[in-house]
């Protein structure tokens, strides 16, 4: 069995303490109700100042929980609140498109999956929660780029890498791709990830206006598209659940 690190669990310790009070700890409070020595007590502290994650009160010196981790608590509550509201209607859009549907968030130059939603037939399938997508050649990672500042520098920055012969790695053409999904309200892969597989994406906003994430649907390419044209009543399905998603968010009409 792998041993704990003993530095990261006084770190966990100290940020439950600070957390568990209404009041800001000095040094000495700190380092008694943890049992550490004054000296260790101190490095931890100084180190989780560095990072964001505890502030120090000039006046008194004392400690208290940093932005950096209301940041992190946000982001979480953030996605939880996507999942939450998007539940009902990504399985509608399950059942409508007859495809697995996909909700993603930006997560370290790339698109985390945090919902999934199988295909509605016995086909055996794999859930892929917690995987990662590309920003550049998936639905979901262009409409992201297209929408979210962010992810658009990251989309930038990150090594654009050729998965099929179709997939656009070209700065130029990439930017035109994005100019277009923002003018159309969606974006779509056609087998640039994956041979065989299409997929469609819309973006989803929350109460501020801002992107919080995208929905889509992938399947087979001859299931998504019908004379070389991707369905548009596919395309229309997808739009109308990141709509219903956003608006259940406070985003109000798109």
């Amino acid at each position: 069995m792998a041993r704990n690190i003993q530095s990261l669990e006084r770190a966990a310790a100290m940020l439950r303490l600070l957390a568990g009070g209404e009041r800001r700890l000095g040094l000495s409070d700190i380092a008694s109700s943890l049992g550490l020595a004054k000296g260790t007590a101190h490095g931890i502290l100084r180190t989780l100042q560095q990072e964001g994650f505890v502030e120090q009160d000039d006046a008194s010196g004392r400690y208290q929980l940093g932005a950096e981790l209301l940041r992190l608590g946000t982001t979480y509550l953030d996605v939880h609140e996507l999942r939450a509201r998007a539940l009902v209607w990504t399985d509608d859009l399950a059942r409508s498109s007859g495809e697995s549907v996909y909700l993603g968030v930006l997560h370290q130059q790339g698109v985390l999956i945090v919902h999934h939603v199988f295909r509605p037939d016995d086909s055996r399938q794999v859930l892929e929660i917690g995987a990662m997508q590309p920003l550049h050649s998936t639905a979901l990672g262009k409409v992201l780029s297209a929408y979210d500042p962010v992810a658009h520098s990251e989309a930038l920055e990150a090594d654009r890498k050729a998965f099929t012969d179709r997939t656009v790695c070209d700065l130029d053409a990439f930017e035109h791709i994005l100019d277009l999904t923002r003018a159309r309200g969606y974006a779509a892969d056609v087998e640039e990830t994956w041979e065989g597989v299409a997929s469609v994406a819309a973006p989803i906003h929350d109460r501020r206006r801002m992107p919080v994430g995208a929905v889509g649907i992938a399947g087979a390419v001859e299931r998504l598209r019908r004379d070389g044209e991707l369905r548009p009543e596919l395309i229309a399905a997808v739009r109308d659940c990141a709509r219903a998603v956003s608006r259940d968010l406070g985003a109000g009409r798109f």
